[in-house]
């Protein structure tokens, strides 16, 4: 493993956050929390078979610990599915209900990684992604979108993930049948994050 920092990397005031090991770009290694107010957890899923009805959760937190070798890296992250948000208060208060995530009796969704693994450009992040009470097995595509400081004296990461998963699999299976054929909501559904990180 070959680690590359600038010079100055040895006094905090004037520490890179970020580092090249064989040839890519990470963060430097330490515990990160997750920003809850700059970070997107977000979802799509086809409506009618047509077009992409699209949501957010607003309720998120996190662990991320970055380690020398970044294949050993891990991930810990926690949502409140209460706090789903898809700009219609009908359909939220439908996927709160028992149809879909039933929040009273399942508060959270929850993902831990269980490695890190270097794919082209990027990376590719395994984990199992818990939903009422249903754990699977999930990679996402993981991009390391950068590093640096903030107003405050503190240090700051970026990263976006993606995947697409089958909700049925964790037991979301409502759904209705359209009278011209197919369903009123997609089975597959496209989960887009955009996670900004604070060194602890």
């Amino acid at each position: 493993m070959t680690v590359t920092t600038d010079p100055g990397t040895q006094h905090p005031a004037t520490a890179s956050p970020d580092r090249t090991v064989d040839g890519r770009q990470v963060p430097v290694a330490g515990t990160w929390s997750v920003d809850a107010s700059h970070t997107s957890v977000g979802f799509s899923a086809r409506h009618l078979g047509l077009t992409k009805v699209r949501g957010r959760f607003g309720d998120v937190r996190g662990t991320v610990v970055v380690a020398e070798r970044p294949e050993d890296s891990s991930a810990e992250v926690v949502i409140a599915t209460a706090s789903v948000d898809s700009r219609d208060e009908k359909r939220d208060a439908h996927l709160r209900s028992e149809d879909f995530f039933d929040v009273e009796r399942y508060p959270e969704i929850t993902f831990r990684s269980r490695g890190v693994r270097p794919a082209g450009d990027g990376w590719k992040l395994d984990g199992d992604l818990t939903i009422k009470d249903v754990t699977r097995p999930v990679t996402l595509d993981l991009e390391f979108e950068g590093a640096g400081g903030d107003p405050w004296g503190g240090t700051r990461a970026s990263f976006a993930a993606t995947t697409e998963v089958d909700r049925e699999d964790w037991g979301l299976t409502w759904n209705a049948a359209l009278e011209t054929g197919g369903f009123l909501v997609g089975k597959k559904v496209r989960l887009d994050l955009d996670v900004q990180l604070v060194r602890q």
